[in-house]
């Protein structure tokens, strides 16, 4: 049975209302050790018990919270695919299974360069003079890295790659298209922002799968666009090797008929000699 007018609008409301809570709450059942660090973390009093949380949460996080991530990125790659009657549970957990092994390795690799990059403004944060600017590299390095870290999850939802290809390619697109990663990273920042310090309710619900959507449909804008700049480049290569094709075509029907002539004046010449003999 089909809704129209109002009745039609809050079914198709109440519809992906559904969808993205359950989206979001399989996200975080997935992921319960590092949401379960976070509460932990909220309630910390001290500096060290704050650093000791984050660094359970960044060990726990490449083996729950990146494979779930990743399963929530596919369904949200689907619903902006045009597939929105897809079925989420078995959506979610074919993706959870099928990226598990892609996704911890990649949050292995992300954690890595996180705590890199901690160190490093940790380093230059106590120094003083030149050093001590080296600190904002170091800052806009992370802000790269997370950004990269949101195309990391729609490349991998999306295409067949290894998992250096992935990162590399994260780190591409992020500094080849810097005007739709920082649009991203600015939505995604108000969908946290909101979470935390408006709508605390979002978080359970909706704040997750929020941040998928965001994420891919920026990740689809730029990938369509590259698909639209290679099929150019292709038609440009297919124009100039069939320009290629019809000039060698040309250059033999020219060889052609020179050699033709040649035979011509030959022959002609061969007459004339044949006919100065018999006078």
């Amino acid at each position: 049975m089909e809704f129209r007018g109002i009745m039609g609008g809050f079914y198709r409301i109440s519809e992906w209302i559904m969808r993205l809570s359950v989206i979001n709450v399989l996200w975080i059942l997935c992921g319960i050790p590092f949401f379960m660090l976070g509460l932990i973390l909220l309630q910390a009093g001290t500096t060290d018990q704050v650093l000791q949380t984050l660094i359970l949460m960044a060990i726990v996080s490449p083996f729950t919270l990146f494979p779930s991530t990743a399963a929530m990125f596919s369904v949200a790659r689907k619903w902006l695919t045009g597939d929105e009657d897809v079925p989420l549970f078995k959506t979610f957990f074919r993706s959870y299974k099928s990226n598990y092994v892609q996704a911890m390795l990649g949050g292995l690799l992300y954690v890595l360069f996180g705590v890199i990059l901690y160190t490093n403004f940790r380093f230059y944060g106590n120094q003083t003079g030149l050093f001590s600017v080296l600190r904002f590299l170091v800052l806009s390095l992370t802000v790269l890295l997370s950004i990269s870290l949101f195309h990391y999850f729609s490349i991998l939802s999306h295409l067949h790659m290894k998992t250096l290809q992935i990162v590399k390619n994260a780190m591409l697109i992020t500094i080849g298209n810097p005007i739709r990663s920082i649009s991203m990273i600015v939505l995604n920042g108000v969908v946290l922002y909101i979470s935390f310090a408006v709508f605390t309710f979002l978080i359970p619900f909706f704040m997750g799968s929020l941040l998928a959507i965001v994420s891919f449909w920026h990740f689809n804008l730029i990938f369509g666009k590259l698909q639209e700049k290679q099929q150019e480049l292709a038609e440009k290569e297919a124009e100039a090797a069939e320009q290629a094709r019809l000039e060698a075509e040309g250059g033999g029907d020219a060889l052609d008929a020179a050699l033709d002539g040649a035979e011509l004046r030959e022959a002609e010449e061969r007459k004339d000699e044949r006919g100065d003999f018999s006078r």
